[in-house]
């Protein structure tokens, strides 16, 4: 805990070493969550199923989506985390072009965090607290907003998010991208760890927690609105990767 993590609407930040039966999950959380894996093997709730989270891995899981996380047993899972805390009129850290799970070096965030530990454990300097918060939030921002991320991506996902209504395929997304269905393929689950279709599923449910939030239109009016046709179908798919029904998280 520390005041200056304010400044980035981090609530907090940690290394752990865990084994089973240890377990969280939090069925509305309050912000971003990151986890970068150094050692060992445990498994993350990721858009409604379970994954194996490594080292050199790290998952970047959405606020208001509840996200569960648990070790294996007889195996010793050591991570490190931020947390952040973001209102629901904010825009969170995660865009269209953020990864949920892919490779990522911890050191640099695990050395930040516990550098910052080290300051406040004595008696610290606030310039020092400013600059550990702000490192590990630069970290944190390389794996959420990457610099190398392909650019046939970025044009396909902006694409898309103007459109969300639209019955898209695959080949349709392999001709915005202009490649074959199977080299887009390897790039999405390169950049985004998620299939072309998986991204498009969490894009709609995006948009549908935005429109459940800012809108009274019904929940039939909103399926439509993000590609749904069948309001029973869209309520089902939003329930296993949020976590809640619409009705529940209008509420």
């Amino acid at each position: 805990l520390c005041g200056a993590l304010k400044k980035h609407h981090i609530a907090h930040v940690g290394v752990m070493q865990a084994r089973a039966p240890f377990r969280i999950s939090r069925t509305d959380p309050s912000g971003t969550y990151m986890m970068a894996c150094q050692q060992g093997e445990g498994l993350v709730m990721v858009d409604g199923k379970w994954e194996t989270l490594g080292a050199g891995q790290a998952c970047l899981l959405p606020p208001f989506v509840k996200n569960s996380f648990r070790c294996i047993a007889g195996k010793t899972w050591s991570f490190s985390w931020v947390r952040y805390l973001e209102s629901r009129e904010r825009s969170p850290i995660i865009s269209a072009n953020t990864p949920v799970l892919g490779d990522y070096d911890h050191a640099m965030l695990t050395h930040a965090i516990l550098g910052l530990h080290a300051e406040c454990s004595r008696e610290n300097t606030i310039a020092m607290t400013e600059q550990w918060s702000q490192l590990i939030h630069a970290y944190v921002m390389q794996f959420a907003q990457p610099h190398h991320y392909d650019e046939r991506l970025v044009g396909l996902w902006a694409a898309v998010q103007k459109d969300l209504a639209r019955q898209w395929t695959l080949f349709d997304f392999a001709n915005i991208a202009y490649v074959s269905d199977e080299h887009l393929r390897r790039l999405c689950q390169k950049h985004l760890g998620r299939s072309p279709m998986q991204h498009l599923t969490f894009l709609r449910m995006q948009q549908a927690r935005q429109l459940l939030r800012d809108t009274q239109d019904k929940v039939e009016t909103i399926a439509h609105a993000v590609g749904y046709e069948s309001a029973f179908a869209f309520s089902n798919t939003f329930t296993k990767w949020v976590g809640w029904r619409p009705s529940e998280h209008r509420r």
